[in-house]
């Protein structure tokens, strides 16, 4: 999921991450004094996430407009201070140490405005990606309907280019408003964009707004294929359980299997360390138990599955899950 878990942090070099901190965490309040706007504190980052785990953010804010974003932007630009995206936390994991920095997440509805006028389609960045599906659906209007039972935010869908074995959004996108690590708000155009398996070349710190292209189409039909979407998955993966949605990325299409499949292959389902176990129903989810589940048992039950796909098949399996640590 996520607008997305998505981290830049901002040139800090690792080197001397901790003593900046430790001096411009200490003044927070003052750096943001005049921009009315609230931090919140020592903030719990699980409940914010599918997997429900993971430690605390330093700071959290939740913008309420553009400019509050920019300004935000700009001051942690200026005193090089981490910067997060919270968007739905569908693919995210905080490790439990939790985060230093400044979690942003764009729930206020200024970032959660929808328009429609004939196929063009504009939305907020923060919109509920199942909500946009179905309400495109109801409005006769096809292309996101392939998106159907993947948790998302709009901007976290398109920039890690969302989508499954019916189709992905990056085929849908028109153009995105984004803003840059210094606040600096531009468009990008269809002709500027490039999407492939579960990426895009969007490199702004946030995507503010998208609109997408689609096609006319009977509202009936197309609402009838969501819910045929939405129930393949339903029965095919663990949707009732935490989880993150698929744990790795499938490998090249000449490896002859998906990453479900190797992890199935190499005897795997139902592995677990602590709280966390690969999914009996798809092998690709790993999954946690609630309140008895750690982000090091998750990640730990990743690192086994890499190792042993690795040593059975000679393929290395990429993350697709998002990992703060």
């Amino acid at each position: 999921m996520s607008l997305v878990a998505d981290v830049t942090m901002h040139g800090v070099d690792p080197a001397t991450k901790s003593d900046t901190l430790r001096m411009e965490f200490s003044d927070m309040q003052t750096l943001f004094n005049g921009l009315n706007i609230t931090l919140e504190q020592n903030v719990p980052l699980g409940p914010r996430t599918w997997y429900g785990v993971g430690g605390n953010a330093e700071y959290l804010v939740h913008p309420s407009s553009i400019q509050q974003l920019a300004a935000i932007t700009q001051q942690a630009y200026q005193a090089q201070i981490p910067l997060y995206v919270l968007g739905s936390g569908a693919n995210l994991l905080v490790s439990d140490a939790g985060v230093k920095g400044i979690v942003v997440v764009l729930d206020d509805p200024a970032f959660k405005q929808l328009s429609i006028e004939g196929n063009r389609v504009r939305v907020g960045a923060g919109y509920d990606l199942a909500k946009l599906v179905l309400d495109t659906a109801r409005a006769g209007l096809s292309g996101l309907e392939c998106l159907a039972g993947i948790p998302a935010t709009v901007g976290g869908a398109i920039r890690m280019n969302a989508g499954g074995a019916y189709g992905d959004i990056g085929k849908s996108v028109y153009r995105i408003q984004a803003m840059d690590v210094r606040g600096q708000v531009y468009y990008r155009d269809r002709d500027d964009l490039v999407f492939s398996y579960r990426k895009s070349n969007i490199v702004a710190k946030f995507i503010l707004e998208a609109e997408f292209e689609l096609s006319p189409d009977s509202p009936d039909d197309l609402s009838k294929r969501v819910k045929e979407i939405f129930l393949y998955k339903k029965n095919s993966q663990p949707l009732a359980d935490h989880s993150a949605g698929c744990a790795f990325k499938n490998p090249p299409s000449e490896v002859g299997a998906t990453a479900g499949q190797l992890i199935d292959r190499a005897g795997l389902k139902g592995f677990g360390i602590g709280g966390a176990r690969v999914s009996e129903q798809h092998a690709n989810f790993i999954v946690a138990t609630k309140g008895q589940t750690t982000a090091s048992d998750i990640l730990a039950v990743m690192k086994k599955v890499q190792e042993t796909v690795y040593e059975k098949f000679g393929v290395e399996l990429e993350r697709e899950v998002v990992v703060w640590e």
